[in-house]
């Protein structure tokens, strides 16, 4: 059920927008019903996307499994496209919701996963934290966590939001647990 109504853009974030992600998906065009908090979201998410300097596939492993943990449906379908383009494995797309026992994911990779589950459920253990530093230094620790809490808010925001998937997205079945 849609909630919040999709909105038309201010030109200028219109054009913003379109420089940064050509066509805006669903949830932009629902949080244009706030102009100024939708221009800090896209800010926002330009920086997790193209400041970063973790690597591409192991960011999206990371919010692949946090809509899992959140159950989004909406964030798996539009995330799914970006891992498989930033190189994440079909088997570790499969065997996402398993990893732990799996042997398509590295150490470096697991402690990743640790990080998005235990953020995206609200509480880092120190055991958590301890396996993440012995991969990761201070900054890739603070930029895979505020990439794990920032989807794990954009997952929150699209449920309380309902908004809906774009017609091209509904192909990519969810993996949910």
């Amino acid at each position: 059920m849609e909630r919040t109504p999709l909105a038309e853009f201010e030109a200028a974030l219109k054009q913003r927008l379109e420089a940064l992600w050509g066509t805006p998906p669903n949830l932009y065009k629902a949080l244009a019903n706030h102009p100024a908090i939708l221009a800090a979201w896209t800010e926002f998410a330009n920086t997790l996307r193209n400041e970063t300097r973790t690597p591409r596939a192991l960011r999206e492993l990371v919010i692949l499994r946090g809509a899992q943990v959140a159950r989004s449906e909406y964030e798996w379908a539009q995330h799914l496209r970006m891992a498989r383009k930033a190189g994440v494995r079909e088997a570790q797309i499969e065997a996402l919701q398993n990893w732990r026992a799996s042997p398509d994911f590295d150490p470096k990779e697991k402690a990743a996963l640790a990080l998005a589950e235990a953020v995206t459920h609200g509480r880092v253990s120190d055991e958590v934290y301890r396996e993440a530093m012995r991969h990761f230094d201070h900054h890739d620790y603070v930029e895979l966590t505020v990439i794990a809490a920032f989807y794990a808010m954009v997952a929150r925001v699209l449920d309380a939001m309902g908004v809906q998937l774009e017609a091209d997205t509904r192909e990519y079945s969810p993996k949910l647990s």
